[in-house]
């Protein structure tokens, strides 16, 4: 029980008896952990603070103490964030109390469009968005993915592969 407050754990969400399989999982792309870590490293300060300033030393220890708990919260949180594709669907699955799933099948995408922000282009990382017939779905934004571009690639290929558009180059 305590496993699955620690670990996503995506393969309980597939349809193994209908013969889906994992393709690509991705996890949060490293650059949502900086603001976290800079928090760590901020409350390690105030800790050292304590020393020079005896006075305040319970506010330093509760400001110290509170960063590293909401460093705590969002590295768990950015760890239990999973984007998937599989050969049926795409889903993400999050949340580190209470878990989310959305999910779309491949046959309700659309046009997957790639974001990359300056930074993400420096970095790596972009978001997608996912367009459907839907009007709403649980499944529109998907931020900070890693090397957006062989993904996007991965997803039309699946897309291809289950002959859900044709191919312009030998028409049907």
């Amino acid at each position: 029980m305590l496993r699955r407050f620690f670990d996503p754990e995506v393969d309980r969400h597939l349809l193994t008896d209908e013969g889906e399989f994992i393709i690509d999982e991705v996890a949060k792309h490293w650059i949502t952990l900086v603001l976290p870590v800079l928090a760590l490293a901020a409350s390690m300060a105030f800790f050292v603070a304590m020393i020079a300033l005896p006075r305040v030393w319970a506010l330093l220890l509760v400001i110290g103490l509170v960063l590293d708990v909401w460093a705590a919260v969002r590295i768990h949180q950015m760890h239990m964030d999973r984007f998937v594709v599989t050969n049926m669907r795409v889903f993400r699955v999050h949340g580190a109390v209470n878990q989310h799933l959305a999910t779309m099948p491949m046959t309700r995408i659309l046009d997957v469009s790639v974001e990359q922000p300056l930074l993400g282009q420096l970095c790596g990382y972009g978001h997608f968005i996912f367009e459907s017939a839907a009007q709403d779905q649980g499944l529109r934004v998907i931020k900070f993915v890693g090397d957006p571009e062989r993904r996007d690639l991965t997803i039309q290929r699946v897309i291809q592969m289950a002959g859900l558009r044709t191919n312009l180059a030998h028409p049907r």
